[in-house]
């Protein structure tokens, strides 16, 4: 037996082939667990982060907007004059055959 490939019925080379198919199903396998675990980081993470909040670790904020009727009541004071558009854009158009669509109760 000097040659190691003896042909097809030789066992070395599809030892080898075999060999070569379990390491590469090793690996996918490594690859998911890896996966799966970082994902599960992530949702501890999440977790951890939705607890602090809950539990006021970060600070929130108690400040509620409340409105007066002097809000309402000042004078609006404008930056610029409002945009004025030209009066043809004001006018209603009536359709050339003088139907008068609008609805009157």
């Amino acid at each position: 037996m000097e040659n190691k490939k003896i042909g097809r019925d030789g066992n070395e080379e599809d030892d080898q082939k075999m060999e070569q198919f379990f390491a590469l199903i090793r690996s996918f396998r490594e690859a998911r667990n890896r996966r799966r675990e970082e994902l599960r980081e992530m949702e501890e993470m999440k977790k951890e982060k939705k607890k602090m909040r809950r539990s006021g670790g970060e600070e929130q904020s108690n400040w509620i907007p409340t409105f007066r009727q002097e809000d309402f009541t000042q004078e609006i004071e404008f930056r610029r004059p409002p945009i004025i558009f030209a009066s043809s854009c004001n006018k209603k158009k009536q359709p050339e055959d003088n139907l008068d669509l609008n609805l009157r109760l």
